[in-house]
């Protein structure tokens, strides 16, 4: 009887011994996360802090007030290029521009060209960008995702822009970029030299430099610096990205209206982009980079890509800048109110005040 009333409460035991181990295991994530949670608050306000005191140190006096079109000003604009739309003919464009206008131009090279800089390395670049007068006004440039400064409590932000593109036109640009290089530096041996597969081979044997995961790369650019934001087919991720566009971004234009684009750009801020336009025309760097052998996909490839949720998710951001408030287009003169010139009649939606626009 003794034996049997054992083993009878043997399941007993190993099923209050198994609740116990599950209760521990779950007491020990919950301590771990909340240990992550605290030492990403403490970094946090380590970096808040230190923006605080460098910008405490050089910052002007907090009355006065700035304008986009001031001839002396601290204005900073970030352009955050995509890879492979357009983004050298057009950062040539402000170089060319700099010494006639008087603003500086400065590339952003991050460790190994990671778009992703760490948080030690985003609260070295908040602080340069704020705090290095004699660059101002600026201009800065570089393959990096969008930062928040606001979340470091500086005073003034930055204004952003940038250029999007067709997902399977730039993929299809890059994957030949990478093989060929372009007329830019012709004599510069590229990662995939020596690879004559074409793209459309590559999308029929399912190799890997031309899956549909590698379209993900204009979403995380505007979504930013968010793990969460390289997450392929990540609907966060568009989302963020979407929002920050309209709300974060100066301007947006697309690759294949880049002279509409330059030409917003000059209207609206004169202080950097006047006579971008009229250079961009007949300047030699107007197209400056053009991608070497690069053969257009057949209609078999684009439809077996657009079948991927990663294209259809990339098609539907990269389609919001020609109907948001955040890009501009051309109009007829008379079809509403707020219109620049700048050669032609062109109206600027949102995000730069009535009080800044120059008529």
């Amino acid at each position: 009887m003794g034996l049997l009333r054992i083993m009878m409460m043997a399941p007993k035991f190993y099923l209050l011994a198994l609740l116990a181990f599950g209760v521990a295991v779950l007491f020990i994530e919950n301590q771990i996360q909340k240990l992550e949670e605290s030492r990403a608050k403490l970094e946090r306000t380590i970096a808040r802090h230190e923006v605080a005191q460098v910008e405490q140190r050089h910052s002007e006096s907090l009355g006065r007030e700035t304008s986009l079109t001031s001839e002396k000003d601290d204005s900073v604009i970030i352009y955050n290029r995509v890879p492979k739309t357009g983004s050298t003919s057009f950062t040539n464009i402000a170089y060319d521009l700099c010494p006639k206008n008087n603003f500086h131009v400065l590339h952003i090279n991050t460790s190994k060209n990671n778009p992703v800089m760490s948080l030690q390395d985003q609260v070295r670049f908040v602080r340069n960008v704020t705090s290095w007068k004699e660059m101002k006004p600026g201009f800065y440039h570089g393959h990096v995702a969008y930062l928040d400064f606001s979340k470091y409590g500086v005073k003034g932000k930055p204004l952003y822009i940038n250029v999007v593109r067709d997902p399977i036109e730039r993929l299809v640009s890059y994957y030949y970029f990478l093989r060929f290089g372009d007329d830019y530096r012709p004599g510069l041996r590229r990662r995939k030299q020596g690879d004559k597969k074409t793209f459309d081979e590559c999308v029929a044997s399912g190799g890997s430099d031309c899956a549909p995961e590698k379209l993900w790369l204009q979403i995380p650019f505007f979504c930013g610096h968010h793990s969460e934001c390289w997450n392929a087919g990540s609907r966060w991720a568009l989302d963020q990205a979407k929002l920050n566009l309209v709300n974060e971004y100066l301007l947006v234009g697309v690759t294949e209206e880049l002279e509409d684009f330059i030409m917003i750009l000059e209207a609206a801020v004169p202080r950097f982009f006047k006579g971008a336009t009229e250079l961009y025309k007949t300047g030699k760097r107007s197209h400056l980079r053009k991608t070497t052998e690069k053969k257009a996909p057949t209609k078999e490839t684009i439809a077996k890509l657009q079948q991927s949720n990663i294209w259809k998710m990339e098609n539907e951001f990269t389609s919001l800048p020609s109907n948001s408030s955040s890009c501009a287009r051309p109009r007829r003169q008379g079809e509403g109110r707020g219109t620049l010139r700048a050669g032609t009649e062109l109206l600027l939606r949102k995000n730069l005040p009535q009080s800044q626009l120059r008529y």
